[in-house]
């Protein structure tokens, strides 16, 4: 990607939920995490992929963006302009800017509007055309995304899963938005219809232009769309860099560890390669570990010896290479450690 002013910037997003106790007279006694101190940008027409374990924030910090959930503290800077301080108005014409495709498309569609209503929603919603000019633009899309215009008026339930998400990304694209939040957005789907969906959204970023935010727990789905990559854990980034970069030299002991839980089809890499085992279990966000979220879990904490600043001090995301930010103590001996008794991980499988 070429370096263009960003799109969008997060900065410090933090969503907090409150824990209460008491029936009558509720008080907070602490709050879960889900989302600390995060902060990214995107770049028109780029695709960032954010990825992590299932619980870490990635689709919280998505629906922040997107205003279904309200940020505790942080900014989201769209286009320069701030959306919390923006008046009701001119934040509904900046909404249309940005629309996300969900991960369930047997739950995001409703069941009593056909898929024509369903795509004009967003239209009717923000006065776009006349009628017919919606009919119209509801064909268009339907053949944007292989879809027949024909079909305009069935229901959810005559599609498949495969077909749903494609009304589901007609419906984001209606508004011409120039970002798309796709939250998992082919994990509910068969496997062979995954390759499908993921060349729709890499063609129609072709074609129309649009910058992704794809959220995934997939690493060989973010490889296949992604030019950027941000690895979250417990509520916080902890490695971004360049999608090849990533992949071929991972810094954090936490993106090392899933590189190497990603199969491969080749059987003799299978079978030589050592994995890099991740000890615990993930620490709760109403609790985390002070230091270094990860250190609970780190393989190369201990092969270092559990060094105290790990948990003690929390590491900063810095740059470690151009285009690649880490939040480790000791990103630097990662390798030696690694070759100490290690394979390096072989990268996911990309789907085709």
């Amino acid at each position: 990607m070429s370096e263009l002013a960003a799109l969008m910037e997060v900065q410090d997003l933090r969503v907090h939920y409150p824990i209460t106790r008491g029936l009558l007279l509720q008080r907070q006694v602490g709050s879960v995490k889900a989302v600390d101190g995060v902060s990214f940008s995107i770049r028109p027409g780029e695709t960032l992929g954010l990825v992590g374990e299932s619980g870490c924030g990635k689709s919280t910090t998505g629906r922040a963006i997107v205003r279904l959930v309200r940020p505790t503290a942080g900014r989201i800077l769209f286009e320069g302009q701030d959306l919390e301080k923006l008046p009701p108005d001119a934040a509904r014409a900046l909404r249309r800017r940005i629309q996300m495709v969900f991960q369930n498309p047997f739950a995001s569609l409703n069941p009593r509007m056909t898929i024509g209503n369903i795509i004009a929603d967003p239209l009717r919603a923000h006065g776009s055309g006349s009628e017919r000019q919606r009919r119209e633009r509801v064909r268009e899309l339907l053949e944007l995304v292989g879809l027949n215009p024909a079909l305009v008026n069935r229901y959810p339930h005559q599609f498949s899963g495969g077909q749903r998400q494609r009304v589901g990304i007609a419906r984001a694209l209606a508004l011409e938005p120039a970002l798309i939040i796709a939250d998992e957005p082919v994990s509910a789907l068969d496997v062979s219809i995954q390759a499908q969906i993921l060349n729709l959204l890499r063609d129609l970023q072709e074609r129309l232009g649009p910058a992704y935010l794809l959220i995934s727990h997939d690493l060989a789905v973010v490889r296949h769309v992604c030019h950027r990559v941000a690895v979250m854990y417990l509520g916080k980034l902890v490695e971004v860099a360049d999608r090849d970069q990533l992949y071929s030299t991972p810094a954090h002991p936490y993106t090392r560890a899933l590189l190497a839980a990603a199969h491969t089809p080749d059987p003799r890499i299978e079978r030589q390669r050592q994995r890099m085992p991740l000890a615990g279990e993930v620490p709760s966000p109403a609790n985390p570990p002070p230091g270094c979220g990860f250190h609970t879990r780190c393989w190369l904490r201990e092969r270092l010896g559990r060094p105290t600043e790990c948990e003690t001090v929390e590491p900063a995301l810095r740059d470690l290479a151009p285009g690649q930010r880490v939040a480790c103590h000791f990103a630097e001996q990662a390798d030696l450690a690694a070759s100490a008794g290690m394979v390096r991980a072989a990268p996911p499988a990309v789907p085709t």
